[in-house]
């Protein structure tokens, strides 16, 4: 069937163009024009740079290193809550999902303050390090472990999904037929999973490459500099030629992560399996008398990747100085009324974090449910422009954060011609990148509540004589409503509490809750980085504890800890 697009159906079709070219193709056509506008020269001269060669060569070790484990990690507590009787699941995923939520480089100062000679908790057990010596986590097997634990709820995540549609059948054939646990895995469960397997590792593996704040906090202290910190430290040097060379090492990340992204989607498409018949519900595996081992065990997991650093910041922020310790004598709350109260700088970022985000998440929801509906339509150029519009957002989402910044740099550095308006050192810019990193976030819950809605509806209300926006309002928007807001709430949690976009974005008055966390711990001021980072993640606690309670009035999967 073939439609024309009148009044406004067209015109909307024509915004979400505009819309897609102002915040995908310009910033990141600028960034690969500038990268190579001066020829191969400029990148022939970085492939000889001892600097560039080690930061380079790291990104690559601590993003596939953090990466395969994230992915053994992960799998492992996938296969345990998914497939097995354990109690209290709901609760489990819950927890362990947590740290993908909370920013990395709060993980990284929760981790500082929990592992260091100063730590409150080892200090109370007798085990702390003795004061002077070398933190343990400022080395190579520091970053990328604690890429793992950031990481790992992603592979988590992934994998959880995919057993939920294992064929109960096969697996039970294969146990009646005498194959053992390890033969199970081998020649069925893993063959059948092969494809979300190398899903999660490419996703772990393209968020730890665009990792900026554990192995800023991290690297820099144990000289093991990544991609993201070189970039982050050449920016800040400036110079006559600072644009075009960071605008060079960003291309080579951008693409690097774009051609992992290309042979993900070539190995799903070789390891793929077709299944049929309806879906069934997830085997449940009897753990008989272990079960309270393997319960004990999963609270002792949860208890060390997720209760010791939270603890261990909970108590430094109660400290006056770091290095004391924590006793009813020296607690204190002057930490949390210095970044709450007292000084200008937390109060601006909570704001400023809030409402970038806050617009964010609202535009991109917005937008996800036109590009949705055009993309499953059956009209041919709203198709083109559905799908090209999310082929973008899922390139821009595995281009790490501090290339997306980079390329608004470009954009943005002057005023924009004709208007005279500048859009540098603004809270703006933020916004308009965070529309460009965080598109694919907000996008895929609504395209997969879209492509499963008849075209029928669309047929009669438009014989019935409704026009475009009506029909939209009234029919398609109620349908897809509670996945664009499920879609609405992860964007804004990813936002609120990045710090990779906004590190090279930010200035005075524009001030993100990442970056005034970064900078506080980055300066010394290790108090009031933790005592921002406690109201942090208490902030992301609650919030997902409202999606949560949202999620039980949405479709079973749209919150991705309700299964």
């Amino acid at each position: 069937m073939t439609r024309r697009f009148p009044g406004i159906e067209g015109i909307a079709l024509g915004l979400v163009c505009l819309v897609a070219a102002a915040v995908f193709v310009l910033p990141l056509g600028r960034l690969f024009w500038t990268a190579l506008g001066r020829g191969t020269g400029p990148f022939v001269e970085l492939a000889g740079n001892d600097a560039v060669r080690r930061a380079f060569l790291n990104s690559l070790d601590s993003a596939a290193v953090s990466g395969l484990c994230a992915l053994v990690v992960g799998a492992c507590l996938a296969g345990l809550v998914g497939l097995t009787d354990i109690r209290g699941k709901g609760v489990f995923v819950f927890l362990l999902l947590l740290p993908m939520m909370i920013p990395p480089h709060v993980t990284a100062v929760a981790w500082i303050q929990a592992l260091g000679p100063s730590s409150p908790v080892l200090g109370w057990l007798g085990i702390a390090p003795p004061i002077g010596t070398a933190h343990p986590l400022y080395s190579r097997a520091g970053v990328i472990g604690l890429l793992t634990i950031q990481h790992a709820p992603l592979a988590f995540l992934v994998v959880l999904a995919a057993l939920r549609g294992l064929p109960r059948e096969m697996i039970e054939a294969a146990r009646t037929s005498g194959a053992g646990p390890v033969r199970l895995a081998r020649r069925v469960v893993l063959p059948l999973l092969a494809p979300s397997l190398v899903a999660a590792f490419a996703l772990a593996f393209v968020s730890a490459l665009g990792n900026f704040g554990i192995p800023a906090l991290l690297g820099v202290p144990g000289g093991y500099v990544t991609m993201p910190v070189l970039i982050w430290r050449r920016l800040a040097g400036f110079g006559p030629s600072v644009l075009s060379d960071v605008a060079t090492l960003s291309m080579i990340l951008a693409v690097l992560a774009v051609l992992v992204v290309g042979l993900q989607g070539w190995l799903q498409r070789r390891f793929r399996v077709g299944l049929v018949g309806p879906p069934q519900p997830p085997l449940r595996i009897a753990l008989g008398r272990a079960r309270p081992l393997w319960t004990a065990g999963l609270v002792l997991f949860v208890a060390g990747t997720l209760l010791l650093p939270l603890a261990s910041l909970v108590a430094t922020a109660l400290v006056p100085v770091y290095g004391v310790p924590l006793s009813f004598a020296t607690a204190t709350f002057e930490n949390f009324a210095d970044v709450l109260v007292r000084q200008s700088a937390p109060a601006r970022a909570f704001a400023n974090s809030t409402l970038a985000a806050g617009a964010a998440a609202l535009v991109l929801a917005l937008f996800a449910i036109v590009v949705a509906r055009f993309g499953a339509g059956m009209e041919r150029r709203g198709r083109l422009v559905g799908g090209g519009v999310t082929v973008l957002a899922e390139v821009s989402y595995a281009i790490p954060g501090l290339v997306v910044s980079i390329a608004f740099i470009l954009v943005y550095l002057r005023p924009i011609p004709l208007l005279g308006l500048s859009l540098y050192n603004t809270l703006t810019l933020i916004f308009l990148a965070y529309l460009t990193a965080y598109l694919a976030i907000g996008l895929k819950p609504v395209t997969a509540a879209a492509g499963q809605l008849d075209d029928a509806l669309d047929d009669a209300a438009r014989v019935a004589g409704a026009g475009f926006g009506r029909r939209i309002r009234r029919i398609y928007l109620p349908l897809v409503a509670p996945a664009a807001a499920s879609g609405a709430i992860l964007v804004f949690l990813t936002a609120y509490n990045e710090v990779t976009v906004s590190a090279l974005l930010w200035s005075r008055g524009a001030e993100t809750i990442g970056t005034t966390i970064f900078n506080f711990e980055d300066g010394g001021y290790t108090t009031l980085a933790a005592a921002m980072s406690t109201v942090t993640v208490a902030a992301t606690v609650v919030l997902m504890a409202l999606l949560d309670r949202l999620g039980r009035n949405l479709p079973a999967g749209v919150v991705p800890w309700r299964f």
